[in-house]
Parts: C-alpha cells; sequence; structure tokens
C-alpha cells in the first residue's frame, strides 16, 4: 500500500478515530486517570519540558532506529505496555496487539486483567516477545503457577505490578455510575495490598525467571529492587491512573537511572506519545519506552492494522528525530542531546496532538 493510500497518515489520525468508534464508558478508561488527573498531566508535562539540543554536519545516512529487549532485537526501543480487558476496546484485543507487536517487531506485555489465556495470546504470537504482567488476586502457590505457566508458554519475562495497594478513585467512572465488567469479577485485592519485599525475593529464589518490578518511582525503592537480584525496573506511575500528584515519569527518570547504575535494565512509560518522547527517554538513560494509550488508539481505530500502523508513524518520527539530532542510533545518544525547557502547551492527555479537535471534556 503506498503512503497516499493510507487511512492514517499522521497519529492524531488514528485518535481521532478511536474517539468517533468508541463508546464513551470505554473512551473515559483509555483516557482518564485518577481524581483530579493532576499525575496524567504531569507526565505529559514533564515531556514538554525537555527541549532538544541538534548537532548538525554528521553522515547520518544510514539511521538504525532499532533497540534490544532482553538481548532480543526490537524494531524499535519501545514495549507495549500492560492494559488490562484489551477486549472491551477491540474484539479478541489482547490477541489483535499481541499479532501486531510480533509482525511489526517489538514486545509486548499481556496483562492478567483478560478474558485470554496467556496461552492462547502466546499460541497467537508464537516467535514474538512478550512478558506476563501480573496483577496478585491469590496467595503464593497461584503467583507460582503464573509464573510456570508463563515460563512454559515462552515467555520471555515476568511483572509484577507494584503500585496497585489501593485501587484508585477514577471519576470519570464514578461521576457516570460506570462500574467496569471486569472490575466486577476481579477480587483478592487483599492479596495486592499485603505484597512486599519479601515475596521478591522468594519469586527471585524460587524460579529461574526474569523479573520485572512495575511501578517505581523513586531511586530508594529502585536501589532495593537491584538489591533483590531484580532484572528489570520499570519506572511508572500506572499512566496517571494510581497515585493522584504524582511526579511525571520523565522527572523520576534520572534518578532512576543514577540509582540502578547499569544493574538492571530501565523501562519508563506514562505520556509517552510521539516519536520525539522516546528519543528523550533514551537520552536520559532508558532502555526501552512503554507505549499504553497509544496503541489503545489504534486497537480502537483499526484493530491489528490499527496497531501497527501507530507503530510505523512512531518509527517514522523516531527516524526524522534521530537524523535532525545528528546521530545514526540510539546508542550514539546521551543527555548532551537535551536539555529543559519551558513547555509551550498546557498539558493534558492528548496535549501531543495539537491538530486534533475534540470537545474540552474529553481530554
Amino acid at each position: 500500500m503506498s503512503e497516499t493510500d493510507q487511512p492514517f497518515l499522521t497519529l492524531h489520525e488514528i485518535v481521532r478515530a478511536a474517539y468517533d468508534r468508541t463508546e464513551r464508558n470505554i473512551w473515559d478508561y483509555i483516557v482518564g486517570a485518577t481524581e483530579t488527573e493532576t499525575t496524567a498531566r504531569r507526565n505529559r508535562h514533564a515531556l514538554d519540558r525537555v527541549a532538544f539540543r541538534p548537532r548538525v554536519l554528521r553522515d547520518v545516512s544510514k539511521i538504525d532506529t532499532s533497540g534490544q529487549f532482553f538481548g532480543r532485537p526490537s524494531r524499535l526501543p519501545i514495549a507495549l505496555a500492560p492494559v488490562g480487558a484489551l477486549e472491551s476496546i477491540g474484539r479478541d484485543g489482547e490477541i489483535l496487539v499481541a499479532r501486531a507487536a510480533s509482525e511489526f517487531g517489538v514486545p509486548f506485555f499481556l496483562s492478567s486483567v483478560t478474558k485470554v489465556s496467556m496461552e492462547d495470546v502466546a499460541a497467537a504470537a508464537p516467535s514474538g516477545s512478550k512478558v506476563f504482567q501480573l496483577y496478585v488476586r491469590g496467595d503464593a502457590a497461584s503467583t507460582d503457577d503464573y509464573v510456570r505457566r508463563a515460563r512454559d508458554s515462552g515467555y520471555d519475562a515476568f511483572c509484577l505490578t507494584v503500585d496497585t495497594a489501593i485501587y484508585s478513585r477514577r471519576e470519570r467512572d464514578i461521576a457516570r455510575r460506570f462500574v467496569k465488567p471486569w472490575r466486577e469479577r476481579a477480587g483478592g485485592m487483599d492479596f495486592q495490598a499485603a505484597l512486599n519485599w519479601n515475596e521478591v525475593r522468594r519469586l527471585k529464589d524460587k524460579h529461574d525467571v526474569r523479573l520485572i518490578l512495575k511501578g517505581i518511582a523513586t531511586a530508594e525503592d529502585a536501589e532495593v529492587a537491584c538489591q533483590h537480584g531484580v532484572e528489570s525496573i520499570y519506572v511508572s506511575n500506572h499512566g496517571g491512573r494510581q497515585l493522584d500528584h504524582g511526579r511525571g515519569t520523565l522527572d523520576i527518570l534520572p534518578e532512576i537511572v543514577a540509582a540502578v547504575a547499569g544493574r538492571a535494565k530501565i523501562i519508563v512509560d506514562g505520556g509517552f506519545c510521539r516519536g520525539t518522547d522516546i528519543v528523550k527517554a533514551m537520552a536520559l538513560g532508558a532502555d526501552t519506552v512503554g507505549i499504553g494509550r497509544l496503541y489503545c488508539y489504534g486497537l480502537a481505530a483499526a484493530g491489528t492494522e490499527g496497531v501497527r500502523r501507530v507503530l510505523e508513524l512512531l518509527e517514522a518520527e523516531v527516524f526524522a528525530c534521530l537524523g535532525l539530532l545528528g546521530v545514526n542510533a540510539f546508542e550514539e545518544l546521551d543527555r548532551s542531546y537535551v536539555c529543559p525547557a519551558e513547555a509551550v502547551t498546557p498539558p493534558h492527555v492528548l496535549s501531543a496532538f495539537p491538530l486534533i479537535s475534540l470537545p474540552v471534556e474529553q481530554y
């Protein structure tokens, strides 16, 4: 298909199509956050307050946009972050997204909040890089069973989400009196509330598995995670969906990088919507950037093809950004290519797409 034949030539066209095709309660699930939604806005604000320092007269005729994920090649240094209940966005959503990620060549995180089994998702994308992410809803034996199933199904790593001890107050849902169907079938929150470092140590001692902790937001916790032998620190504030008035993740990233000091791989998510966002995080020391809401827009707009198109457009943006910065690959980036700057746009969940026009209440 030629470029002019593509239904989507920009990311904001995909976002608009997703809005037009999505029921309002599900749209709020995709874009919403907790209480005042300040943390979600700070995610975007942190990205907007970083500017580039480009170098010129460099030979950038051979640009490579690829990365690695646990030693496996990745077409971009990104991963499709775990999002629960993808079936509410598109029928068989988990399978559609896993296939798109595998076909394009980037990792996919499967959330445990899904109707589709981890085995069925793995079978749908057998060669793709994938991680199983768990919300703890049972005892140690239950967690052990998930680890074994993930390992036997070919998942590259196992991820524990650690920032959901208490389920937050998401006022978009509360105000509409909307109870998510998957929330009604989710029990066992007491197990998540009781999750602690002893369980991390137990998992590391019992299982030969790469362990990722998702929801690290301070250097102190990153240090403890490294002391427990965790293979990857996932810097995240749950897209602003958990603790209100948290920091933007790009503001958190430098202290995590300093604390980890190369002892673990670093993943970061939170408001990353453009190729320039990915490049900023990589310049500041991330190994992988998690994309969440953005691929949900693609799923809502056009299923597998929509997710794949999101990735293609991100790749084009990353390619242009690297070349205009004067580098041929992510390995050439360092902090000298970025600097603090004033934001020029009031932040909100869609402020990365200034050409889109939606009712203000949908932001």
